[in-house]
């Protein structure tokens, strides 16, 4: 027999029918999808942490997002953001928990299970580089094309 052909295979017992179910479509959430854009920059250096390093990528114009935590006791640091991403156009997007945030942008060590302990909190976060395309990005750009 050559590789081509198929032979026949018989099984005896009952008939099964399988039906053909689609799995649902289950639409990533922003925040889920920050997560991932957050993770895939980090990989690829393109993040940007603390108030230094990111008041000088938006000067730049390097940044494409910028992550802000809103419960930020300094009042300047929060003006001073947004008014460079305002100036400059740059989507802005805020949460809510620093610890959060320091997590997402790697501030933190895990241990063998892959948990985050000793998380530091995290004021602002940019992104000066995507990394990859992905679906997450993909949900972050239409969220940004919404508002």
């Amino acid at each position: 027999m050559s590789d081509t052909e198929e032979t026949p295979i018989v099984v005896e017992g009952e008939e099964v029918e399988v039906k053909e179910v689609e799995a649902p479509k289950g639409k990533m959430t922003v925040e889920e999808a920050l997560r991932d854009v957050l993770k895939k920059a980090m990989i690829h250096d393109g993040l940007a942490r603390g108030l230094r390093e990111c008041a000088k990528a938006l000067d730049k114009r390097q940044a494409h997002l910028c992550v802000l935590n809103e419960s930020c006791t300094e009042a300047e640091y929060i003006k001073l953001i947004e008014a460079l991403c305002a100036e400059h156009k740059i989507n802005l997007i805020k949460i809510s928990d620093p610890k959060l945030l320091g997590e997402w942008a790697g501030l933190c060590k895990l241990d063998k299970e892959g948990v985050a302990r000793k998380v530091v909190g995290c004021s602002c976060v940019v992104v000066k580089d995507f990394g990859q395309e992905s679906e997450a990005l993909n949900v972050l750009l239409e969220y940004f094309a919404q508002r």
